[in-house]
């Protein structure tokens, strides 16, 4: 347990934080799987707005520091990928 205001101080604010980020990366994870959803359902106009609004949320989690850029730009990579390759796999 912190004993110095600051270190108090230090945990408030890693606590406040740490529900911020649990708040980005779920709001990420529920972009990611209503796009899924749509790939696996065969909706290619659901797919492509969800793809759209998927790749907003996880641009914006990179932005805010709860995930790293590369790894935001591999996830928008990978499911543009699979968009993409909806429509030859038809």
């Amino acid at each position: 347990m912190a004993n110095h205001k600051s270190a108090e101080k230090r945990n408030r604010q890693a606590q406040a934080a740490r529900l911020r980020n649990k708040m980005n990366r779920t709001k990420m994870k529920t972009a990611i799987r209503k796009l899924d959803e749509a790939v696996v359902a065969g909706a290619a106009d659901e797919a492509k707005t969800a793809l759209h609004e998927a790749t907003i949320v996880i641009a914006k989690t990179a932005s805010k520091g709860t995930i790293h850029k590369k790894n935001a730009s591999r996830k928008i990579s990978r499911l543009a990928k699979r968009v993409n390759n909806m429509g030859s796999a038809a």
